[in-house]
């Protein structure tokens, strides 16, 4: 009974998942049409002019192949001049060594760590990463022939392969007007809008908002007009020059969407009138962003904020209100961009990026000893597998080379499958085409999604051409399937091995460090008491890269401090980030009421004590977390729970029915901020509780 349950759960999860990915990546069927389509192109060209190394021409489709113009181009370039510099260092290495065998293997070995140093401190990492491929991949040709003249044309092959992919995908993809960064921002801003506009428009009816926004959400749509900010001023020189006014328009539509979320509870509180002219505000907001033309705030909200309206309107009237007072600025206050470095700070001092170019160094040259040891041609993606798992952590270097396993076992057992069922009965390109398209399609959408699984639809992808798109006739050699595979698996191995006993990069201490600094920062934001500030984006930014360090610390082996004690670390910090993004959610909620206008003084009084008795609290556990992480004690709230309880008591003596009910509001957020708070969870053995919260003045 339980294995019939346990299949439509499985499936459920699935559908969810699918419906997730869809969701967070709205413009994935576009980026697969176009990769799709490059793909056929490509394979026809290929096929009809006899073009060698075609899965080489289909990895350019899928790598440059982007959401936006400003990545695809950016992307198609640097693999243009990679590839050029990559096969320049290949033919002067052949050129110079290829009689001396050990020569060039030592030549080959300091080319290969120099990329691979340069690959991790390095901006432009992608072009050294393509070098470093490039030059250890020809090492398994060299033992192929004994005409130096050959090799030199495989390596010019390989160059043509590239380059004529690159420029087809270029080409295709401004035919086709890939969603212009300027566009895809300014369509996430009205999409936000357009669902405040939805809760609006339920208060306005006196109804229950129905799609309330969740934290995550909220997050996922603050990082997303971030991260396409970003790359509309890497785009438009307008966009640059004025580039603090576009900041300000994208953090209002935040803090719009944010307070839309404090709305839930709000139907019966809401004034009407207010509701409708914040329904007018939003929408002229978005006309703004449809036009281009400047926000001017009328004046229907003037006037309209009180003690009585919900702290969550209050936040979006002063949000409307600031924007119009910045959209009123003229642009020549804005600062020019600074010039970005072209090396990491550190690049020649910290000895770790050495130390984990000798350790993909090492396993390379291990790989290829065995493979010329044991004559294994069929194996020569092991070398390959060592450069493309080598990750700067443990945990990350895990998740690379599980997604690798993963999409070329897909992509194997799809090509024998195709091998033994499908190729028999096709003799045109037609067939090829109507053959490998569906596969295609499916691993650019995989590769389009989120870093979770899309280097296994590269994967996928790669696998597949190898077995049957490197031939220009239909294919029955299976024995390749299986090398290929062994190979993947043989050169994983080796690398896990070498990075997980020399210089291991775990970023379980890093992780502890940046958790820690999340909530010292969020602690220091709630002791300002006065600020009127919403909360900066950076919080939900830094939150971001915390859970994407914890998903590979996940990842990472747990011998080194034993299984039980490394789940325990993983479940504890996933839990505390889980609980530090509701911690957010609850604190913006609170400080939306806490910026309501004409406060009673007890309420502020009561609000500014609470403020700093949380802070210090969150300072504490962040402190301890650092200090003493095996004994981490989780926050308890009874010491204010007194402070609280007056709270009601205090609210009927106030003067208006308006007052007593915004201390009320006051109330039901700072008992959910402070439940927040005290479910972070204890570490090792420490008492559940244990830490208390209490105000500045007793800590």
């Amino acid at each position: 009974m339980s294995a019939s349950r346990s299949f439509p759960e499985a499936m459920s999860q699935f559908v969810r998942f699918l419906d997730d990915e869809t969701r967070a990546f709205p413009g994935r069927t576009n980026v697969t049409l176009r990769c799709v389509l490059t793909s056929a192109i490509v394979i026809t060209v290929s096929m009809a002019l006899q073009v060698p190394f075609l899965a080489l021409s289909l990895i350019a489709v899928f790598y440059i192949t982007q959401s936006n113009v400003v990545v695809t181009r950016l992307i198609g370039v640097l693999f243009m001049v990679g590839s050029t510099l990559a096969i320049g260092c290949a033919i002067l290495v052949l050129k110079f060594t290829y009689d001396y065998p050990l020569l060039r293997i030592v030549l080959s070995a300091a080319l290969f760590f120099g990329s691979v140093y340069l690959m991790r401190v390095a901006k432009i990492g992608v072009v050294f990463f393509l070098v470093g491929l490039v030059v250890i991949y020809v090492q398994s040709f060299v033992d192929l022939t004994d005409q130096a003249e050959a090799l030199v044309r495989i390596a010019l092959w390989v160059w043509i392969a590239i380059n004529y992919a690159i420029a087809v995908t270029l080409i295709i993809n401004t035919l086709l007007l890939p969603a212009e960064p300027m566009r895809q921002l300014e369509d996430a801003m009205l999409g936000q809008l357009k669902a405040v506009d939805a809760v609006l428009a339920d208060l306005e009816r006196g109804a229950q908002p129905a799609n309330i926004p969740g934290a995550r959400a909220i997050q996922r749509g603050i990082l997303t007009l971030q991260k396409l900010l970003r790359f509309a001023t890497m785009r438009d020189p307008e966009y640059r020059q004025s580039q603090a006014f576009h900041l300000a328009r994208v953090a209002t539509v935040s803090r719009l969407y944010a307070a839309a979320a404090q709305l839930a509870d709000a139907a019966t509180q809401a004034p009407a009138h207010v509701v409708t002219a914040l329904r007018g505000e939003c929408g002229a907001l978005a006309s703004s962003i449809r036009t281009g033309g400047r926000f001017a705030m009328p004046t229907a909200l003037d006037g309209s904020g009180g003690v009585g309206m919900p702290g969550a309107l209050l936040e979006m009237q002063n949000a409307l209100h600031a924007f119009a007072d910045r959209a009123a600025a003229p642009d020549s206050t804005e600062s020019p961009q600074e010039k970005g470095r072209r090396l990491v700070p550190d690049a020649f001092s910290n000895p770790v990026y050495a130390q984990f170019a000798l350790k993909t160094t090492l396993a390379a040259l291990m790989s290829y000893v065995f493979y010329l040891a044991t004559d294994w041609q069929g194996i020569h993606t092991i070398m390959l597998s060592c450069l493309i798992v080598a990750q700067p952590s443990l945990g990350a270097t895990s998740q690379r080379a599980i997604l690798r396993v993963a999409g070329a076992a897909i992509g194997s057992a799809l090509a024998l499958a195709m091998i033994v069922w499908v190729v028999p009965r096709i003799d045109d390109i037609v067939g090829l085409l109507l053959m490998a398209l569906p596969v295609l399609g499916l691993s650019a959408w995989v590769a389009a999604g989120s870093e979770r699984i899309s280097y296994a639809g590269v994967q996928l992808m790669f696998t597949f051409s190898l077995a049957l798109l490197e031939q220009f006739g239909p294919v029955s050699e299976l024995t390749e399937i299986r090398d290929r595979m062994i190979g993947i698996v043989l050169g994983i191995a080796v690398s896990a091995v070498v990075h997980a006993f020399l210089w291991p990069e775990a970023e379980g201490e890093s992780l502890r460090q940046r958790a820690a600094g999340l909530l010292h920062r969020l602690a220091a934001y709630l002791r300002q008491a006065d600020a009127g500030d919403a909360m900066p984006a950076g919080l939900w930014a830094e939150l971001g890269d915390c859970e994407a360090t914890a998903a590979r610390v996940a990842l990472e082996p747990g011998w080194q401090m034993g299984n039980t004690q490394e789940e325990s670390f993983t479940v504890h910090v996933q839990t505390m980030l889980a609980q530090t993004r509701e911690i957010l959610l609850a604190t913006d909620a609170f400080d939306a009421e806490r910026r309501a206008q004409s406060q009673p003084v007890q309420v502020a009084h009561a609000v500014t004590e609470l403020r700093d008795a949380v802070g210090v609290t969150l300072d504490r556990y962040a402190s301890d977390l650092i200090e003493r992480p095996l004994a981490v004690c989780a926050p308890a709230c009874h010491s204010l729970d007194a402070r609280v309880a007056r709270w009601p008591a205090e609210a009927a003596a106030l003067s208006t029915d308006a007052e007593r009910l915004a201390s009320g509001r006051m109330l039901i957020r700072a008992r959910s901020l402070m439940h927040q708070v005290s479910t972070l969870p204890a570490w090792g053995n420490a008492p559940t509780g244990a830490a208390p919260i209490t105000p500045a003045s007793q800590a």
